[in-house]
């Protein structure tokens, strides 16, 4: 497909803290001065609650298309294309509107439910399905306890999705489940692309209460009413279902073949790699879809930029550039500490809802920097738990590529990685990976590219492991394997 210079697509990034919308070219490159970003914070309650509430999302959106719509003054908008935070779960009632705030990944107040489902039923079979474990994270077990706590908002539940189904009704009247956001619910069958019927059954849900399934590149066309009115340049521009933003963030920090893991530090951290479908579930890991064709695999913590926030905010620590260079000169694991970084309880490896922080060994001099410097490789060592697991899905060659706001921030804290990996840490140039992957993919279902991997960049500059603090690492993983056990 021909394209002139001033085409252009939309990436729409409606994430766990902000929404983003940026104008992308038809290489994959972010034009300058062509961002929008609106922040948002998730209510948190005192018995695990995590949540969003729609309304304030979908302000944060409209802001953001407000922006980039003027943007786009004299170009050719070929489409959008949408991501959004993996997991969430919204009730709508039948004329589509949100009855219920939106679930977050990182609510565990369904641990118990999560726990009954692990001893009652096959965990092993359910996972190799559906690619998920039985934790708070997923739909099963959030499903069970909105029924059990909230019996009459689920009655008014006429469908259950996530904020991208209810972004399409708003905007279109009509909406579809993409097969990437389906396979981080817990409720899809990985291998037949179909709703899985054990884990509707335990989850005390139809298929009628879902959204119909659909791929990546089935567009909606034809805004309605007042949104077309107000964004008239995306009347009629293809918009392309919502995809996970994992998966986004692998795709635009150029992760998209078994020879390179992706690392993400953000709110969370994860490391996740792109393999063939036919690739089996592993235990600890989780495996979703980016589409009918193309499988993705990995792990998730529940703890990353989150945990170094609350650091910020509970300890009295000086600015992040003087902590950045008490870290520098820092002794790998000089303190003394153990720290079990569990803020919001446990994901990738032991998938255990309801695991609480922990700090041992602290002592009358024990300092801010030190705390501060225990979290951080804390979320390095859980890190290298997950990478030992996912390595074996990669070529013997791989590199490991680490993007994201947090690690972006802090030098110290991707050498804190890296050793504790023992594997060279490649930074990615690219400062908004789900923004860029998310344009890649809708450039290719447009046709302006071949395959997302054609606009592949160069690898960015590496930092290299050194092995005595590796060793020093190996030590402190030990430490914090044993202060789990005792905990």
């Amino acid at each position: 497909m021909g394209t002139l210079m001033n085409s252009v697509v939309v990436a729409l990034d409606v994430g766990s803290s902000s929404a983003r919308a940026a104008l992308f070219d038809t290489r994959g490159e972010a034009l300058p001065d062509r961002f929008h970003q609106v922040k948002y914070e998730p209510r948190v309650t005192a018995d695990g609650g995590v949540e969003h509430d729609s309304a304030v999302l979908l302000d944060a959106v409209a802001a953001c298309l407000d922006a980039i719509h003027a943007s786009a003054s004299g170009m050719e908008v070929l489409g959008i294309g949408t991501t959004t935070f993996w997991h969430g779960l919204l009730g709508l009632d039948g004329d589509g509107r949100p009855v219920t705030r939106i679930s977050m990944w990182a609510d565990t107040r369904s641990t118990a439910e999560a726990d009954v489902l692990r001893s009652a039923l096959d965990e092993n079979a359910l996972h190799a399905r559906t690619g998920c474990h039985l934790h708070p994270s997923y739909w099963p077990a959030r499903l069970r306890w909105l029924a059990r706590a909230e019996p009459e908002t689920v009655a008014r539940v006429a469908r259950w999705g996530s904020f991208g189904e209810h972004l399409e009704l708003e905007l279109f009247g009509e909406a579809g489940t993409s097969i990437a956001m389906a396979s981080g619910t817990g409720l899809f069958d990985q291998e037949t692309c179909t709703w899985d019927s054990e884990a509707l059954a335990i989850a005390g849900v139809e298929p009628s209460q879902l959204f119909p399934l659909v791929d990546r590149d089935a567009p909606r066309r034809g805004l309605r009413g007042s949104w077309a009115r107000r964004w008239p340049r995306f009347r009629a521009v293809p918009w392309f279902p919502a995809v996970g933003d994992g998966a986004a963030s692998n795709l635009g920090s150029d992760c998209t073949d078994p020879s390179r893991i992706a690392l993400n530090v953000g709110t969370s951290a994860a490391l996740r790699i792109v393999a063939p479908p036919a690739t089996g579930a592993v235990r600890g890991l989780w495996r979703y879809r980016v589409d009918r064709r193309v499988a993705i695999t990995g792990g998730a913590t529940s703890e990353g930029g989150n945990l170094y926030a609350w650091c910020r905010t509970v300890l009295n620590l000086p600015d992040d550039a003087a902590i950045e260079r008490a870290l520098d000169g820092a002794d790998a694991d000089g303190h003394g500490l153990t720290v079990l970084p569990f803020i919001a309880g446990e994901r990738a490896p032991g998938w255990r809802g309801g695991r609480k922080a922990a700090i041992a060994g602290i002592t009358l001099d024990t300092t801010a920097i030190e705390l501060v410097q225990a979290a951080m490789e804390a979320v390095a060592l859980r890190l290298a738990l997950v990478y030992e697991l996912l390595a074996p899905s990669a070529t013997p060659d791989h590199v490991v590529v680490a993007s994201g706001g947090s690690l972006g921030n802090s030098p110290a804290w991707r050498r804190m990685i890296a050793d504790a990996l023992g594997r060279p840490l490649h930074w990615s140039p690219e400062t908004e990976a789900t923004s860029r992957g998310v344009a890649l993919l809708a450039l290719q279902a447009v046709g302006a590219l071949e395959r997302v991997d054609s606009a592949r960049r160069p690898l960015g500059e590496a930092v290299a492991p050194d092995p005595a603090r590796h060793a020093r690492y190996r030590a402190a993983l030990e430490r914090q394997r044993a202060l789990d056990d005792r905990v």
